[in-house]
């Protein structure tokens, strides 16, 4: 009996969501005939692939630009924008390397990262967990938001003006005062709640 695991597979951060025939190729290559593909609004793809030929498949996938990620309590890879002003004005490589930084780490809660690379904020990075937003030659922060049920809301502004390197030394911070102190299964929202606005700035 095979070992099946499900992962999430992600076409790279790049000009919106897509993938391309070597992509398609490369999915289809390690599919069952009648296996189904989940896309999830974090802009990949769930699929379950035999355990055995995980790390093959995963070599094969990167040849390919596609991304590979745990399943469950992690950080989902970066939800972005389309970067339709280019990729060097809105802060594609910013993007890329704040992804690698923290997309499949473990978290007590799945957190969910969004960046957009202007304030018409196309890639709601105010209503998820973590959420980016470059503004001319700096990065405003946002944390705390909800997209669904009843205690939806918006994030808030955490930090201002942020140069890349202090982004992402603030973002690594927030994700490990969370890993360290929040509840399983509490959603990062809830945990700002309980440890404290004020508490979390103190840590800054």
């Amino acid at each position: 009996m095979e070992n099946n695991i499900k992962v999430a597979v992600h076409p790279g951060i790049g000009f919106g969501s897509k993938l391309n025939t070597k992509q398609l190729n490369v999915l289809l290559h390690y599919l069952p005939e009648d296996s189904e593909v989940e896309l999830t609004v974090f802009q990949q793809l769930y699929i379950e692939i035999n355990e055995e030929k995980y790390e093959q498949m995963k070599s094969d996938f990167n040849d390919a630009g596609l991304e590979c990620y745990p399943v469950g309590f992690y950080v989902k890879s970066l939800r972005t924008c389309n970067f339709c002003k280019g990729a060097e004005e809105e802060g594609m490589p910013v993007a890329i390397q704040l992804n690698k930084r923290i997309a499949g780490q473990p978290v007590p809660f799945p957190l969910r990262p969004a960046y957009t690379g202007c304030p018409n904020a196309c890639g709601e990075p105010l209503i998820n967990d973590i959420g980016v937003i470059k503004k001319q030659d700096g990065y405003d922060l946002y944390i705390g938001g909800k997209a669904k049920g009843i205690d939806a809301k918006i994030g808030r502004v955490f930090k201002s003006g942020l140069t890349p390197e202090e982004l992402y030394e603030t973002v690594d911070q927030l994700i490990d005062l969370y890993r360290s102190n929040g509840k399983k299964r509490e959603h990062f929202s809830r945990f700002i709640d309980r440890f404290g606005w004020d508490n979390l700035q103190a840590r800054e």
